[in-house]
């Protein structure tokens, strides 16, 4: 791994520790109302973390492919976990720390490949325009199957993820422009396109997200963790020109390793549903005398 995507690796993980502390203030205000959450001081930190993130994250796709930075999106949950059982005062489960290891253990496989995976690729504007209308599609489908009466929320974890998955690639896009010819790139019309377009997706993502984690917290930053590294891998592959090192070997590696983060992920989800469905013991009365 070179020194540029070292530096890129220590960026993400300080990235996944804002994204992380964010979602865990942002569950515990998750079943107000927008109007009351623009007046929670609470929310208002998630959205500075958020922002801590964001920005760690755009100088981590200076410095290092697509398909090296977005894995590490996982860690988002990895982290939020103990984060999370720390708020509320409770021990970590035992799945909770298998589902962790093999998450990292996944990632560190996809690390493995990845990071020497190539340059650093940026969209072209018949790409950028081709992307948007299928980003577009596929976020007003999830959309509206989360806003049916009674739909799981994992639909709307599904729809943030992709769209803070697409925002990383225009990101990247913008980053590698605004660094080589400094922010009068802005006034391209590609740039400035993929610059509004990372605004308005990561806004989505954002309310996609905050709607989801209603139904709790693991299950819906799963999904979310998985779908937005998913998505910007796909283009990073097919529209960015990344590759897989090693060869069909590394590809295979890859995505035995991505299969086991998907694992991992599973259980980390398992444990909150076991948690939240647990039964609530009765306290005894005492015995009228």
């Amino acid at each position: 791994m070179t020194s540029s995507a070292a530096l890129a690796v220590v960026l993400c993980l300080a990235s996944a520790m804002a994204y992380a502390g964010a979602a865990v203030l942002q569950e515990r205000v998750a079943h107000q109302p927008i109007g009351a959450l623009v007046r929670a001081p609470l929310w208002w930190v998630a959205i500075g973390l958020n922002g801590a993130g964001a920005a760690l994250h755009v100088v981590a796709l200076r410095y290092g492919a697509l398909s090296l930075v977005q894995p590490f999106g996982v860690l988002t949950l990895v982290l939020a976990v103990p984060f999370g059982a720390v708020v509320v005062r409770r021990a970590v489960t035992r799945v909770e720390w298998h589902g962790m290891a093999v998450v990292v253990c996944g990632l560190g496989g996809i690390l493995v490949f990845m990071g020497a995976a190539g340059g650093i690729g940026v969209l072209g504007a018949g790409q950028l325009v081709g992307l948007l209308l299928v980003t577009a599609v596929v976020l007003t489908t999830l959309g509206g199957w989360s806003a049916v009466p009674g739909a799981s929320g994992l639909w709307a974890a599904g729809a943030g993820g992709v769209a803070f998955g697409v925002s990383s690639a225009l990101t990247q896009t913008v980053a590698v422009h605004v660094g080589d010819a400094g922010l009068g790139a802005l006034s391209r019309p590609t740039v400035a396109l993929a610059a509004v377009a990372v605004a308005v997706l990561s806004g989505a993502g954002l309310l996609f997200t905050q709607r989801s984690y209603r139904d709790g917290l693991a299950a819906p930053l799963a999904v979310s963790a998985l779908a937005n590294p998913v998505a910007a891998a796909l283009i990073g592959l097919v529209l960015l020109g990344e590759r897989v090192a090693g060869g069909s070997v590394g590809v295979a590696i890859v995505g035995f390793s991505a299969l086991a983060a998907g694992i991992g992920v599973g259980l980390l989800a398992q444990a909150q549903v076991a948690r939240d469905n647990r039964p609530l013991v009765p306290v005894e009365q005492p015995c009228p005398t």
